[in-house]
């Protein structure tokens, strides 16, 4: 089953990918790593989420947010390499959470997108992974992604 199927089969459908806010492209590929841009909660070009967890949000919340930013991760990947299934591992994935002073919750936020990950690429969806806090984000967004993968040599 492809990975678009898998996420049919939960009820995912993906947006389109999301255009850059400034000054970089949204993707670089270095022989089979494609390195993604920081993604953002974004949908329909607007922030569906905004402010800081601990404090504006709940961590159920940041845990959509996570989920959405991933979404919009998906779909410059689609976009990149035409077929999600041109992905052979998930390598790394950095999350950033804006966190309230004495928010310590950042990996259950962050797990929004990586259990998507996991659901939809199975083990090569299995990442190595970051989950920080940071004072303030872009557009004043909850949660802003980084991913690394590796494109598969099989296709």
């Amino acid at each position: 089953m492809s990975c678009e199927e898998r996420l049919r089969e939960m009820g995912v459908e993906l947006p389109t990918a999301p255009k850059p806010v400034a000054n970089y492209v949204p993707a670089v590929r270095s022989g089979r790593l494609l390195f993604l841009s920081g993604v953002l909660p974004m949908k329909n070009g607007r922030l569906s989420y905004t402010g800081k967890l601990g404090r504006d949000l709940t961590v159920e919340q940041g845990v959509e947010a996570a989920r959405l930013a991933l979404l919009n991760a998906l779909a410059i990947l689609k976009s990149e390499l035409g077929d999600l299934d041109r992905i052979g591992q998930v390598v790394r994935m950095t999350g950033h959470v804006a966190s309230a002073e004495g928010f310590v919750q950042q990996p259950a936020v962050v797990n929004g997108a990586s259990d998507l990950l996991v659901a939809a690429f199975g083990e090569a969806g299995r990442h190595a992974r970051v989950a920080v806090g940071a004072a303030e984000l872009p557009l004043n967004a909850p949660v802003e992604l980084e991913l690394i993968v590796e494109i598969s040599t099989d296709t």
